[in-house]
């Protein structure tokens, strides 16, 4: 819940922005007939973008009271409280409402996503849609001007449908598309200096199914990541944990041709911007973005590959002080705010003490689709969704990164809760992590030292692609603890029941601790002049080099840029004598900080 003319038959489009769209002249009408409106339109169109524009634009005495149905406790808007009877003094009962109803100025009520709400919501919830009233309160002498509900009645989001004829006898309905609201003129005023006609067409012509996938509201969160650069599927979202595909629907409702990439192409094309199908360092990149952007960004990857702490670290340098952390499983709406009655008889809802305050602040949700309750779950979709809590805005909120894992992982299912198109639009950029998005291995290296080296050589030289998968940073970490106490290191990885462990072979690795000889980096650069006589030896056979420089290649390809750093010398003499084809490697994919260092050597062989 936040506080923020014309015909019916005109719309707005990207013919000019003093049109007024179909909602705007819908909003106007009922304000002047003192009529509940009821709207229903798809998710995404741009309803409540365009109730907080043309409210502030067209009524700009009156306020907009904004309440987002899905997200209400029962005790949100009226509550049965103990007051003190300023005539008697005694303890009495008496309703209060949320604050927000008493603003104090004329104000318009906004009920979103009313089908949403829960049986007891719902019933509060029509009294106000019927009667202007909520308990013993007359909104209308609270400065009430205008009642909406809006809803999408997509199976797909809501189960209930409104049927009591006594009840939609009252309200004035009107059914709308993307066609009906002012999300175009919002965009182009968005994306200045951008002309963003040539997108706007290539959406109108796009048939009426990928329209919907590709409503107005993922079409921002696309040309958002466009503007910085990224690939632009990173704004559409992750819905049961797999990216939304464009793709038309069969005769038989199964999925048609995927037009994800022609479509998304076309729209780079249209900008002038490239639509790049990854970018290096992708996880540290999107969280700066979104500080600089107030986005809200979802991170999805497996466990123990070290998003959340990257995240945080990425914040804490941008913000200069920590993110606030909150772990689903174990956060309850107390967390996050409290009601209490206030001196005005109104219900003031106290928010946790690190929403307050004038510092920038920052929100990491780990593990968000593992909810504690429904309760919590609905609080957290109010401040993803509005960024406020409780109908108040959180101040100096910069961004919000929520941290998932997938829904399967190594074939098996993640207890994990599943989530809705509409819940997924709201993420400005959705990523797929994978494990070497991960920068873990440096943290590693800095705090285990050669023992790092040791796992890291093992886990990169040693085990398969499956083997991998099972063992995790996080997994890593404890092999080495383990290994430093003399304990089985067996214990260190997933403990799958029965006296079964994660089907990994550890016995490489326990050479490897043992001393049994084996080629790394350090190796390398101990023994630099007898590498550099193999792989003279090799060029001297073949331009393309032989087995030794195969070798040599592959430990400068997986090593880490600490390492790099660390044997910079061996590996300026070293490179120098691999083919030119190999050495062109190094930089393609490599992240900035690793393009820098191979550029710098190269350079460096120059001269």
């Amino acid at each position: 819940m936040t506080t923020q003319q014309g015909q019916l038959s005109r719309t707005e489009g990207s013919r000019g922005s003093a049109e007024v769209s179909r909602l705007e002249a819908f909003i106007d009408a009922m304000i002047d007939m003192g009529q509940t409106g009821q709207v229903f339109g798809e998710h995404g169109i741009g309803k409540t973008a365009t109730f907080f524009s043309h409210i502030a634009r067209a009524h700009p005495d009156a306020t907009l009271v904004y309440v987002p149905a899905a997200n209400l406790t029962p005790d949100d808007l009226l509550v049965n409280a103990p007051v003190r009877d300023p005539r008697t003094g005694e303890l009495v009962l008496r309703q209060l409402v949320m604050s927000q109803l008493k603003p104090g100025r004329p104000f318009v009520l906004l009920i979103d996503d009313s089908l949403q709400a829960g049986e007891t919501i719902q019933s509060q919830l029509m009294q106000i849609a019927c009667n202007w009233t909520l308990g013993e309160h007359d909104l209308r002498a609270l400065g009430c001007i205008g009642v909406f509900l809006t809803d999408n009645e997509s199976l797909a989001e809501t189960s209930a449908r409104r049927s009591d004829l006594a009840l939609l006898d009252r309200m004035v309905t009107l059914r709308i598309t993307a066609n009906d609201t002012a999300w175009r003129r919002h965009l182009a005023a968005r994306y200045r200096p951008w002309d963003l006609r040539p997108v706007f067409s290539l959406w109108a012509s796009l048939s009426p199914a990928l329209r919907e996938l590709l409503s107005p509201r993922t079409l921002d969160h696309v040309l958002a990541n466009a503007r910085e650069g990224f690939p632009l599927r990173w704004g559409l979202p992750l819905v049961d944990g797999e990216r939304l595909r464009l793709a038309e629907p069969l005769a038989d409702g199964g999925p048609g041709q995927n037009r994800t990439a022609e479509i998304l192409d076309r729209i780079a094309e249209a900008l002038g911007v490239p639509n790049p199908p990854t970018i290096s360092d992708p996880v540290r990149q999107v969280v700066r973005a979104a500080l600089r952007g107030r986005w809200t960004v979802l991170l999805q990857g497996p466990p123990g590959c070290g998003k959340t702490e990257l995240v945080r670290e990425t914040l804490r340098e941008g913000l200069g002080r920590e993110p606030l952390y909150f772990s689903l499983p174990v956060t309850n709406v107390e967390d996050l705010c409290a009601p209490i009655p206030s001196a005005d008889g109104t219900l003031e809802n106290l928010l946790a003490a690190k929403f307050t305050g004038p510092e920038p602040k920052a929100i990491v949700w780990d593990e968000y689709n593992r909810p504690k309750d429904k309760a919590a779950f609905a609080k957290l979709m109010e401040i993803t969704q509005e960024w406020s809590l409780a109908g108040r805005r959180i101040e100096h909120l910069r961004a919000q990164i929520a941290v998932q894992n997938p829904p399967y992982h190594l074939g098996r299912k993640m207890l994990v809760a599943r989530n809705n198109i509409a819940q997924a639009t709201r993420f400005t950029a959705s990523l797929q992590v994978e494990p070497e998005d991960i920068p873990a291995n440096e943290w590693l290296l800095a705090r285990y030292g050669s023992d790092a080296e040791t796992v890291l050589e093992w886990w990169k030289h040693d085990i398969d692609d499956d083997g991998r998968a099972w063992i995790t940073k996080r997994t890593l970490e404890r092999l080495i603890k383990l290994h430093r106490r003399g304990l089985p290191l067996e214990m260190g990885t997933v403990y799958l029941g029965d006296g079964e462990y994660a089907p990994v072979p550890l016995t490489a690795l326990m050479d490897r601790f043992k001393g049994r000889p084996v080629t790394g980096l350090r190796e390398l650069a101990r023994d630099v002049e007898a590498w550099e006589t193999r792989l003279r030896r090799a060029a001297e056979h073949s331009t393309e080099g032989g087995d030794d420089s195969d070798v040599v290649h592959q430990i400068l390809a997986n090593a880490e840029l600490s390492q790099l750093k660390k044997h910079r010398a061996a590996v300026t003499r070293l490179v120098a004598l691999l083919p030119a084809k190999l050495r062109a490697t190094y930089l393609v994919g490599a992240s900035e900080r690793q393009q820098r260092f191979w550029t710098e050597v190269f350079m460096e062989l120059r001269r």
